[in-house]
């Protein structure tokens, strides 16, 4: 039985599994996560996943958060630099591929289940048009599928760094405040797990809202705010203001960027949420805000009210994608 190395290399977290062409891609033989900022570099979180088991392996696949070129990849939201002619070399395999993260989640949507979506937007699709795919989480990812008219084909893409474009009074305010603290401000800057955390704090120092002292007491001295404002914005009995204002600000910004997207490359055949934000806040997303602000394109507005918009809620998938595409190439 021939064993593939997986991952998906992320900012937070690395997930590395083991499959087999016998077993196929949902059926992994180990797994394991790792916390990304534990380790000086993939090769050390591989040394240690390899440590945990007696499996030999044939060649290696890897879904990395950065942008890949000739083989090479400098993580976007870590201190790494990989190559895939050195991981062949250190740890003997056959073959190893790096691809985008976004890669390895746009391979999964083509074998994803009715039970792994929930739909936002039931739209009209066209078989065989072009699939886009955004992903909030660390960062905010991108790609697209385009049909050739025998299969799909998979871009990467780097659109979560293109610049952000207001489209109220308060994101032109919001926008001007960022641009104070970083100068260059792109949609990640607001569309992903910091950019709730920029957005908060935005909202709170322009007095759009107040915070309540218990949870100023929850903030104080946590390095990533974001959970704790994602968990209050969800939690009813709470009830604070700034946190469900905030994460309905996000929201819209989050449905503009993936009509943006959705448009740019003519995504006829639907619109893919991926990434580990949207499972978490799916009340906020099945909200009339999201859809309004995917829709609200001027002359385009009908035209997007029939795209079909999902929500990926399956577990693991970038490191799914990265079994199929690893699989793929065996047949």
């Amino acid at each position: 039985m021939r064993k593939i190395l997986i991952g998906d290399v992320g900012g937070t977290k690395t997930a590395l599994a083991v499959v087999s062409p016998e077993r196929g891609p949902r059926d992994f033989l180990f797994e394991k996560t790792f916390l990304s900022a534990h380790f000086s570099s993939l090769d050390a979180i591989i040394e240690e996943f390899l440590k945990d088991n007696d499996l030999v392996i044939d060649k290696a696949v890897f879904g990395v958060a950065g942008p890949v070129v000739n083989g090479q990849v400098k993580t976007t939201n870590l201190p790494w630099f990989i190559e895939e002619i050195r991981l062949k070399e250190v740890f003997h395999f056959s073959s190893a591929r790096l691809m985008n993260d976004l890669e390895a989640i746009a391979c999964a949507v083509l074998h994803l289940e009715q039970g792994e979506l929930l739909t936002l937007n039931e739209g009209t699709s066209v078989s065989n048009g072009n699939i886009a795919v955004v992903a909030p989480g660390t960062g905010l990812g991108e790609a697209f599928l385009t049909w050739d008219g025998e299969r799909y084909h998979v871009h990467a893409s780097e659109g979560g760094h293109v610049d952000f474009a207001s489209k109220n009074p308060l994101e032109t305010e919001l926008l001007i405040y960022l641009n104070g603290l970083f100068g260059h401000v792109s949609y990640e800057r607001v569309c992903s797990g910091p950019g709730i955390s920029n957005i908060y704090e935005y909202l709170k120092q322009s007095g759009y809202g107040h915070e309540p002292s218990w949870l100023t007491e929850r903030l104080e001295g946590i390095e990533d705010p974001t959970p704790v404002i994602v968990n209050v914005a969800l939690d009813k009995e709470l009830s604070c203001e700034l946190c469900i204002r905030t994460l309905d600000e996000f929201v819209s910004i989050l449905g503009a960027e993936a009509g943006n997207l959705a448009l740019k490359v003519f995504a006829t055949q639907g619109v893919y949420l991926g990434g580990g934000i949207p499972p978490r806040i799916l009340p906020f997303l099945e909200k009339e805000v999201f859809m309004e602000s995917f829709r609200d394109k001027g002359r385009y507005s009908d035209f997007m009210d029939k795209i079909p918009v999902h929500v990926i809620i399956a577990d693991n998938v970038a490191l799914f994608g990265a079994a199929c595409r690893a699989l793929e190439q065996e047949n």
